[in-house]
């Protein structure tokens, strides 16, 4: 006899991240989605849920039933951005030469601040419930430090450099995007492009001590 098993049409595979919701339901929500993106990156992540409803063309209730706390939502709408941002720093770190592999991280992440003022916050806010989004974020902060340790360790950037610098470098980047408008992309390239040159090992020059800044107080300089 047949293995009627084996006759058994199997379920289609449903894109990952849908739930598998109804055609509807994931319209729904990717428009959400959408709507989000653009909004964090315009505002940053504090506009109003009802704002991003409106921009999405759903109801406030609906919002909610995909997406129960803001934390949800802001963590699925810069999932991508977060792969990207450690996709980048990977690439950094495989570069065989140390000094570009941290120069090249360093332009795109500044470029990424400077198109999105909510991929920030969402990046360096805490949220307790988000595990893989805040695994992703360890290794991306992981995969930075290892950069610097290896610039330092080839003798191209400076010795004096203090991890610390790099968010005085994204604190400076902040201004420019939130300052520059239509420009911002064009003003973190030249604002990146000086302070490379600063960091390099022969340019070094005796500096004042370093300012003990955490990464995060990035967050309140985005508003």
């Amino acid at each position: 006899m047949p293995d009627q098993t084996s006759q058994k049409q199997k379920p289609k595979r449903r894109p990952p991240g849908d739930g598998g919701l109804r055609a509807d339901a994931r319209e729904n929500r990717d428009r959400i989605l959408r709507a989000a993106r653009e909004a964090f990156a315009a505002q940053g992540t504090d506009v109003p849920i009802a704002a991003i409803a409106r921009r999405a063309g759903v109801g406030v209730a609906t919002l909610y039933r995909r997406f129960p706390t803001r934390a949800s939502l802001v963590t699925e709408a810069f999932a991508e951005e977060l792969s990207h941002c450690v996709s980048v720093l990977d690439d950094g770190l495989a570069d065989p030469d140390p000094w570009r592999g941290f120069c090249t991280v360093i332009e795109k992440v500044c470029l990424m601040q400077a198109a999105d003022r909510g991929f920030t916050e969402a990046f360096l806010t805490e949220f307790p419930d988000q595990a893989d989004f805040a695994l992703a974020r360890s290794r991306a902060e992981e995969g930075l430090a290892l950069l610097v340790r290896r610039a330092k360790d080839a003798g191209a950037l400076r010795q004096d450099f203090e991890p610390s610098d790099v968010t005085l470098l994204l604190l400076a980047n902040c201004g420019v995007a939130v300052g520059s408008g239509e420009e911002a992309a064009r003003a973190s390239r030249r604002l990146a492009g000086f302070l490379l040159q600063s960091f390099r090992a022969e340019a070094a020059a005796p500096l004042p001590p370093p300012a003990r800044l955490d990464l995060r107080r990035i967050v309140g300089a985005t508003g």
